[in-house]
């Protein structure tokens, strides 16, 4: 099974690129960041998803582990395709993914075509305490408690949950204290 390439990118495709090793080329699905900042004659390093089916035979390319496991756990879910799968960890930062999926915001899942608010119920009901129990998960350390924290503070204030992520994704993330934290995402807030 392949898990892992370097090579030179030979040529973008819609949605995929074409990676040349050993003189064999491999097309590759990628999502639209790594599609976007791919240039031809460019090296790169990517780790892999064989999805292998009776009726195709494709490969999914991630920049990191983390991002990889994020997609496999995704796959598990009943109605949840790879296409579906890429699609959603297109949405946003695999940060505010996990946090979407920890805190049960169906509203940024239901932005990916074909993907229903039943199908995001589910992904979020089946993936909830698996994402959360992620050793390299962002809320686990310090720095996502806060994160959750002032998350939490802002929908308590009645903002949503999607507006909230947003103004504290602007928020310089050196600034640890929380009342500043909360003071700046408010200023991003109308």
């Amino acid at each position: 099974m392949l898990a892992f390439i370097k090579g030179e990118i030979k040529a973008k495709r819609l949605g995929s690129i074409i990676v040349e090793n050993n003189n064999l080329g491999y097309q590759i699905m990628v999502g639209e960041k790594i599609w976007e900042e791919a240039k031809t004659g460019e090296t790169i390093e990517l780790f892999l998803h064989h999805h292998l089916r009776e009726d195709s035979d494709e490969l999914y390319g991630f920049a990191d582990l983390e991002t990889l496991s994020l997609f496999e756990l995704l796959l598990s879910v009943s109605g949840i395709g790879p296409k579906s799968a890429l699609n959603i960890l297109s949405l946003a930062d695999i940060k505010d993914v996990q946090q979407a999926i920890i805190l049960g915001d169906e509203v940024m899942l239901t932005k990916v075509s074909g993907i229903g608010r039943k199908t995001a119920e589910r992904v979020i009901l089946e993936l909830k305490n698996k994402i959360a129990s992620l050793p390299a998960n962002l809320l686990a350390g310090e720095e996502g408690s806060s994160n959750e924290d002032d998350l939490e503070a802002l929908i308590a204030l009645g903002y949503s949950a999607p507006a909230a992520r947003r103004a504290l994704a602007k928020v310089d993330r050196k600034i640890t204290d929380p009342a500043e934290r909360l003071k700046l995402a408010l200023k991003e807030l109308p």
